[in-house]
């Protein structure tokens, strides 16, 4: 950036609703709603396509799904897009409370400790993974030489369910959030440009073999890349999958500075003022990956 310290995100900065498209509404409102416990918040069926706004009883959006009749089911294989959205709940209660409701109700789910967070997997009826987590308290986050240290180890679910006897689940509380996102790329070296030189984000975990993950606020990652699915086709307009994810700053004065970072990175913003303060910015990575900056 012509030898200047290079532009990074504030610590507030945060991931804020995603937009999937789906195939069928009534098909990915059981799961999400009356699965997973997100609260519908509105529903248009016409003009346009059907779609739905899901999110906390606050009334906060994490979650818009859009219908597109015929959308193809993501491959077992992958495909370059969205690896996983993550459904950060507030605390290990919830966590243990959800993992009694995902029992009783008999949905499969994969599940793992990864030492800063303890997560479940699911995938939903266009084959989109969800992550659901808890993060343990941060002065538990190990660090070396700079990098956070995570795991795949077995989640203790014993004791999350102890945890929560007596917590029945009633829907995903407030102060939940989509903690982070995570995406199949083709190249580290690309992803690092865009999210790391281009939005701002700090890379806090390199370690792991083809995964790079970065942070604003020394979070251990809102934005994971991975080439796990390397040589699998771009996710196109007639596949379920992501339409795009929020990034949050703070103010207008952020969006212009992240919108002006990016293109000095060499991408293109789609949409921002052309002078003064602008409320929204977007880009799109190599892979079709939308993000709208906002505040």
């Amino acid at each position: 950036m012509n030898g200047q310290i290079p532009f990074r995100l504030p610590d507030s900065a945060h991931v804020g609703a995603v937009r999937y498209q789906i195939a069928d509404l009534e098909r990915s409102l059981w799961f999400y709603r009356d699965l997973v416990g997100l609260h519908l918040l509105d529903r248009v069926d016409v003009p346009g396509p059907p779609r739905a706004r899901l999110g906390v009883p606050s009334g906060a959006v994490l979650l818009e799904l859009v219908e597109k009749k015929g959308a193809r089911p993501v491959r077992r294989t992958g495909q370059l897009g969205l690896y996983h959205s993550a459904l950060l709940l507030p605390s290990r209660v919830s966590l243990g409370s959800f993992v009694r409701h995902l029992e009783a109700s008999g949905f499969p789910f994969g599940s793992a400790d990864h030492l800063v967070s303890e997560a479940l997997y699911l995938r939903d009826p266009d084959g989109l993974t969800l992550e659901v987590y808890a993060d343990r308290a941060r002065s538990q986050w190990a660090k070396r030489d700079g990098e956070y240290l995570t795991a795949l180890d077995p989640l203790d679910l014993e004791g999350l369910r102890a945890l929560a006897a007596g917590e029945p689940w009633s829907g995903v509380p407030d102060g939940s959030v989509i903690g982070h996102v995570h995406f199949y790329v083709g190249d580290l070296e690309r992803a690092a440009a865009f999210y790391h030189h281009g939005l701002g984000l700090d890379i806090v975990m390199w370690s792991l073999p083809g995964a790079l993950f970065m942070s604003a606020g020394s979070y251990h990652h809102h934005v994971g890349t991975n080439v796990w699915a390397a040589g699998a086709p771009v996710a196109t307009d007639d596949d379920a999958g992501l339409l795009f994810w929020e990034l949050v700053v703070p103010d207008a004065a952020t969006v212009n500075n992240v919108a002006a970072s990016l293109v000095d990175a060499g991408f293109r913003v789609l949409s921002a003022g052309d002078s003064g303060a602008t409320e929204s910015a977007s880009a799109i990575d190599d892979w079709g990956i939308r993000v709208t900056i906002t505040c």
